[in-house]
C-alpha cells in the first residue's frame, strides 16, 4: 500500500443571481491505497461524499458574501504519491509512513520578479504561472 495527497477543488455556486465569481477551494487528502488508480477513485469519492452539497443544495444554510450558496466538487486536480525525503527517511517508522515533517504534496509555480515573490510570499494578491 502506497499514500497519495489529493488534492480535491470545489466551488462556491451561488443559488441566486449571475455567477460573476468562482470563489474555490483546494484541499489536499492523504490517501492509502494500492494504486495511483485505486487511489483517484477513493478521492472522487471523498471530493463527492465531502465536499459537494447538490444533491440537496436546500439543505445547506451557507452563505457566502452575504449569498445563499452551496459547495460543488469540481475534481481531482491532482494526485501525487508521498514519498519519504532524504531528511525524514532517518525518521520513518516501519513501512515507511509519512511521520510529522514528511512532505506529502508540492506546487510547482512561477511569478514574473521579486516584487510579486514577497507579495506572494506574504499572502498578497499576485499573478501566477501555475506549472503543476
Amino acid at each position: 500500500m502506497a499514500w497519495y495527497a489529493a488534492h480535491i477543488v470545489s466551488y462556491v455556486k451561488f443559488k441566486d443571481g449571475i455567477q460573476d465569481k468562482y470563489p474555490l477551494w483546494e484541499n489536499v487528502v492523504l490517501i492509502e491505497a494500492e494504486s495511483g488508480n485505486i487511489a483517484h477513485e477513493e478521492a472522487v469519492r471523498i471530493g463527492m461524499s465531502d465536499y459537494d452539497d447538490t444533491d440537496d443544495p436546500e439543505q445547506e444554510s451557507m452563505t457566502w458574501d452575504g449569498r445563499p450558496a452551496y459547495w460543488v466538487f469540481a475534481g481531482i486536480r491532482k494526485l501525487m504519491e508521498v514519498t519519504e525525503t532524504a531528511r525524514t527517511i532517518d525518521r520513518a517508522e516501519a513501512g515507511n509512513r509519512p511521520i510529522h515533517g514528511t512532505e506529502i504534496t508540492y506546487s510547482e509555480m512561477q511569478v514574473d520578479s521579486e516584487e510579486d515573490l514577497l507579495k506572494f510570499v506574504e499572502g498578497n494578491p499576485v499573478t501566477v504561472l501555475y506549472e503543476k
